[in-house]
Protein backbone atom coordinates (compact mmCIF):
# COMPACT_ATOMS: atom_id res chain seq x y z
CA UNK A 1 0.00 0.00 0.00
CA UNK A 2 1.16 3.55 -1.17
CA UNK A 3 1.75 5.72 2.26
CA UNK A 4 -1.62 7.91 2.40
CA UNK A 5 -3.89 9.45 4.82
CA UNK A 6 -6.95 6.98 5.30
CA UNK A 7 -9.99 9.15 3.45
CA UNK A 8 -12.84 7.79 6.76
CA UNK A 9 -11.23 9.05 10.17
CA UNK A 10 -14.53 8.07 11.96
CA UNK A 11 -14.24 4.97 13.54
CA UNK A 12 -17.57 3.09 13.00
CA UNK A 13 -16.90 -0.18 14.61
CA UNK A 14 -14.70 -1.26 16.60
CA UNK A 15 -11.00 -1.93 14.46
CA UNK A 16 -7.78 -4.64 14.53
CA UNK A 17 -5.13 -3.90 13.25
CA UNK A 18 -1.62 -5.79 12.43
CA UNK A 19 1.28 -3.98 10.66
CA UNK A 20 2.62 -6.46 8.18
CA UNK A 21 5.15 -4.54 6.62
CA UNK A 22 6.46 -1.06 7.44
CA UNK A 23 5.70 1.60 10.35
CA UNK A 24 2.08 3.04 10.63
CA UNK A 25 1.82 6.22 13.09
CA UNK A 26 -1.36 7.14 14.07
CA UNK A 27 -2.98 10.32 15.57
CA UNK A 28 -6.81 10.63 17.33
CA UNK A 29 -6.52 14.28 18.88
CA UNK A 30 -4.75 13.87 21.75
CA UNK A 31 -1.44 12.02 20.69
CA UNK A 32 0.62 10.41 18.29
CA UNK A 33 1.23 6.63 18.35
CA UNK A 34 3.67 4.83 15.93
CA UNK A 35 3.20 0.67 15.39
CA UNK A 36 6.14 -1.29 13.98
CA UNK A 37 6.01 -4.61 11.45
CA UNK A 38 4.77 -7.46 13.74
CA UNK A 39 2.80 -4.66 16.35
CA UNK A 40 -0.79 -5.01 16.38
CA UNK A 41 -3.48 -3.05 18.52
CA UNK A 42 -7.48 -2.65 18.85
CA UNK A 43 -9.31 1.04 17.70
CA UNK A 44 -12.56 1.61 19.51
CA UNK A 45 -15.46 3.00 17.52
CA UNK A 46 -17.14 5.75 18.06
CA UNK A 47 -13.37 7.68 17.80
CA UNK A 48 -11.70 10.16 15.39
CA UNK A 49 -8.59 8.47 14.23
CA UNK A 50 -5.72 9.26 11.05
CA UNK A 51 -3.21 6.07 10.08
CA UNK A 52 -0.67 7.13 7.92
CA UNK A 53 2.51 5.60 6.43
CA UNK A 54 5.88 6.96 6.08
CA UNK A 55 6.52 9.39 3.26
CA UNK A 56 8.26 7.37 0.68
CA UNK A 57 7.64 4.06 1.85
CA UNK A 58 6.05 0.98 1.50
CA UNK A 59 3.50 -0.47 4.12
CA UNK A 60 1.48 -3.42 4.91
CA UNK A 61 -1.57 -3.40 7.23
CA UNK A 62 -4.31 -6.15 7.56
CA UNK A 63 -7.02 -4.37 8.96
CA UNK A 64 -10.38 -6.02 10.57
CA UNK A 65 -13.62 -3.87 11.58
CA UNK A 66 -16.39 -5.09 14.12
CA UNK A 67 -19.50 -4.27 12.99
CA UNK A 68 -22.57 -4.19 16.09
CA UNK A 69 -24.16 -6.88 14.47
CA UNK A 70 -21.64 -9.35 14.01
CA UNK A 71 -20.81 -8.46 17.96
CA UNK A 72 -24.62 -8.78 19.00
CA UNK A 73 -25.00 -12.40 17.33
CA UNK A 74 -21.40 -13.70 18.90
CA UNK A 75 -22.23 -12.38 22.13
CA UNK A 76 -25.63 -14.45 21.78
CA UNK A 77 -24.16 -17.57 20.51
CA UNK A 78 -21.18 -17.64 23.32
CA UNK A 79 -23.16 -16.36 25.85
CA UNK A 80 -20.12 -13.87 26.96
CA UNK A 81 -20.80 -11.31 29.30
CA UNK A 82 -20.02 -7.62 29.27
CA UNK A 83 -17.24 -6.78 31.85
CA UNK A 84 -16.28 -3.37 32.92
CA UNK A 85 -13.62 -1.93 30.28
CA UNK A 86 -11.95 0.63 32.41
CA UNK A 87 -9.46 2.39 29.77
CA UNK A 88 -10.71 4.80 27.76
CA UNK A 89 -7.94 4.79 25.18
CA UNK A 90 -8.68 5.30 21.48
CA UNK A 91 -5.75 2.76 20.51
CA UNK A 92 -6.03 0.07 23.14
CA UNK A 93 -2.96 -2.01 23.73
CA UNK A 94 -3.15 -5.80 23.32
CA UNK A 95 -1.73 -7.82 25.28
CA UNK A 96 1.30 -10.08 23.76
CA UNK A 97 -0.23 -12.97 22.43
CA UNK A 98 1.68 -16.03 20.29
CA UNK A 99 -2.10 -16.86 18.72
CA UNK A 100 -2.06 -13.31 16.50
CA UNK A 101 0.35 -13.56 14.18
CA UNK A 102 -0.56 -16.74 13.55
CA UNK A 103 -4.17 -15.50 13.24
CA UNK A 104 -2.75 -12.63 10.60
CA UNK A 105 -0.69 -15.51 8.43
CA UNK A 106 -4.15 -17.98 8.61
CA UNK A 107 -5.48 -15.04 6.85
CA UNK A 108 -3.34 -14.87 3.74
CA UNK A 109 -5.35 -17.48 1.60
CA UNK A 110 -8.38 -15.56 2.29
CA UNK A 111 -7.65 -12.28 1.80
CA UNK A 112 -7.96 -10.98 -1.53
CA UNK A 113 -7.80 -6.73 -2.07
CA UNK A 114 -8.18 -5.46 1.27
CA UNK A 115 -10.95 -8.30 1.95
CA UNK A 116 -11.46 -11.91 3.24
CA UNK A 117 -13.12 -13.99 1.21
CA UNK A 118 -17.20 -13.55 2.01
CA UNK A 119 -17.90 -17.25 2.77
CA UNK A 120 -14.72 -17.20 5.63
CA UNK A 121 -15.42 -14.14 6.73
CA UNK A 122 -17.58 -14.68 9.81
CA UNK A 123 -15.87 -17.97 10.55
CA UNK A 124 -12.29 -16.10 10.81
CA UNK A 125 -13.61 -13.10 12.52
CA UNK A 126 -15.31 -14.91 14.91
CA UNK A 127 -11.85 -17.04 16.01
CA UNK A 128 -10.21 -13.42 15.93
CA UNK A 129 -12.78 -12.22 18.74
CA UNK A 130 -12.34 -15.38 20.78
CA UNK A 131 -8.69 -15.22 20.47
CA UNK A 132 -8.58 -11.56 21.95
CA UNK A 133 -11.71 -12.37 24.45
CA UNK A 134 -9.53 -15.36 26.09
CA UNK A 135 -6.39 -13.13 26.13
CA UNK A 136 -7.75 -10.27 27.85
CA UNK A 137 -11.56 -11.37 29.00
CA UNK A 138 -11.86 -7.35 29.84
CA UNK A 139 -12.38 -6.52 26.57
CA UNK A 140 -16.20 -7.80 27.17
CA UNK A 141 -16.91 -4.40 28.61
CA UNK A 142 -15.36 -2.77 25.10
CA UNK A 143 -16.73 -5.03 22.42
CA UNK A 144 -20.21 -5.39 24.16
CA UNK A 145 -21.16 -1.93 24.83
CA UNK A 146 -23.63 -1.17 22.20
CA UNK A 147 -23.85 2.65 23.58
CA UNK A 148 -23.50 5.79 21.75
CA UNK A 149 -21.58 9.03 22.56
CA UNK A 150 -22.86 10.70 25.62
CA UNK A 151 -23.61 15.00 25.51
CA UNK A 152 -19.91 16.04 26.63
CA UNK A 153 -18.13 19.60 26.56
CA UNK A 154 -18.49 20.77 23.08
CA UNK A 155 -15.90 24.07 23.22
CA UNK A 156 -13.51 21.09 24.61
CA UNK A 157 -13.80 18.97 21.70
CA UNK A 158 -13.78 20.68 18.86
CA UNK A 159 -10.49 22.66 19.82
CA UNK A 160 -9.11 19.33 20.39
CA UNK A 161 -10.74 17.30 17.07
CA UNK A 162 -10.78 20.19 14.56
CA UNK A 163 -8.22 18.33 12.19
CA UNK A 164 -10.15 15.70 11.48
CA UNK A 165 -12.09 15.83 8.03
CA UNK A 166 -15.32 14.36 8.59
CA UNK A 167 -18.79 15.94 8.45
CA UNK A 168 -20.54 18.45 10.90
CA UNK A 169 -22.98 15.35 11.58
CA UNK A 170 -19.84 13.03 12.64
CA UNK A 171 -19.37 16.25 15.19
CA UNK A 172 -22.83 16.37 16.62
CA UNK A 173 -22.99 12.42 16.84
CA UNK A 174 -19.53 12.15 18.48
CA UNK A 175 -20.36 15.02 21.32
CA UNK A 176 -23.85 13.69 21.84
CA UNK A 177 -26.23 16.34 20.28
CA UNK A 178 -28.47 16.01 17.07
CA UNK A 179 -27.41 18.46 14.40
CA UNK A 180 -29.79 20.95 15.19
CA UNK A 181 -28.83 21.15 18.76
CA UNK A 182 -24.88 20.44 18.19
CA UNK A 183 -25.30 23.70 15.33
CA UNK A 184 -27.14 25.87 18.15
CA UNK A 185 -24.36 24.95 20.68
CA UNK A 186 -21.74 25.91 18.55
CA UNK A 187 -23.25 29.04 17.92
CA UNK A 188 -23.32 30.07 21.24
CA UNK A 189 -19.82 28.43 22.40
CA UNK A 190 -17.86 30.00 19.02
CA UNK A 191 -20.38 32.75 17.85
CA UNK A 192 -19.55 31.23 14.21
CA UNK A 193 -21.57 28.73 12.08
CA UNK A 194 -19.31 24.93 12.72
CA UNK A 195 -17.95 25.08 8.48
CA UNK A 196 -16.85 28.77 8.55
CA UNK A 197 -15.33 28.01 11.97
CA UNK A 198 -13.33 24.91 11.26
CA UNK A 199 -12.13 26.50 7.90
CA UNK A 200 -10.74 29.20 10.10
CA UNK A 201 -9.25 27.04 12.79
CA UNK A 202 -7.10 25.00 10.29
CA UNK A 203 -5.68 27.83 8.56
CA UNK A 204 -4.68 29.06 11.27
CA UNK A 205 -2.70 26.48 12.33
CA UNK A 206 -1.47 26.36 8.72
CA UNK A 207 -0.42 29.60 9.10
CA UNK A 208 1.97 28.85 12.39
CA UNK A 209 2.84 26.20 10.89
CA UNK A 210 4.41 27.58 7.54
CA UNK A 211 5.30 31.17 9.19
CA UNK A 212 6.93 29.46 12.37
CA UNK A 213 8.01 26.07 12.04
CA UNK A 214 8.95 26.64 8.49
CA UNK A 215 6.53 23.36 7.24
CA UNK A 216 6.04 22.76 3.50
CA UNK A 217 1.72 23.86 2.66
CA UNK A 218 2.45 20.01 0.64
CA UNK A 219 3.26 18.44 3.58
CA UNK A 220 0.35 19.80 6.25
CA UNK A 221 -2.18 20.03 4.32
CA UNK A 222 -3.76 16.49 4.39
CA UNK A 223 -2.92 17.07 8.13
CA UNK A 224 -5.21 20.02 9.06
CA UNK A 225 -8.20 18.18 7.05
CA UNK A 226 -7.75 19.28 3.87
CA UNK A 227 -8.72 17.29 0.84
CA UNK A 228 -6.37 18.66 -1.46
CA UNK A 229 -4.07 21.15 -1.90
CA UNK A 230 -5.71 23.55 -4.30
CA UNK A 231 -8.70 23.99 -1.92
CA UNK A 232 -6.13 24.22 0.66
CA UNK A 233 -4.05 26.83 -1.14
CA UNK A 234 -7.78 28.96 -2.07
CA UNK A 235 -9.07 28.96 1.06
CA UNK A 236 -5.49 30.12 2.38
CA UNK A 237 -5.13 33.03 0.14
CA UNK A 238 -8.44 34.53 0.54
CA UNK A 239 -8.22 34.42 4.73
CA UNK A 240 -4.59 35.85 4.64
CA UNK A 241 -4.42 37.59 1.17
CA UNK A 242 -1.10 35.45 -0.16
CA UNK A 243 -0.75 31.54 -0.83
CA UNK A 244 0.73 29.67 1.40
CA UNK A 245 3.72 29.01 -1.28
CA UNK A 246 4.34 32.67 -0.84
CA UNK A 247 4.14 33.13 2.84
CA UNK A 248 6.70 29.47 3.37
CA UNK A 249 9.22 32.08 1.07
CA UNK A 250 9.48 35.10 3.45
Amino acid sequence: MEPQIFAEQFIHGHVFFFVSKGTLNCYDGNRNYTFQTGEYCLVRKNRLARYSGEKGKEFEVVFLCFEDGFIRKFQEKHQAEATKFKLDDTFVKISEDALIPEFVRSLRPYYHQGKIDEAFAAIKYEELLIILLRNQPEFGGLFFNYGTPEKINLEEFMNRNYKFNVSIGRFAYLTGRSLSAFKRDFKESFDETPGRWLVKKRLQEACFLIAKEGKKPSDIYLDLGFETLSHFSHAFKKLFGQTPTGMSKH
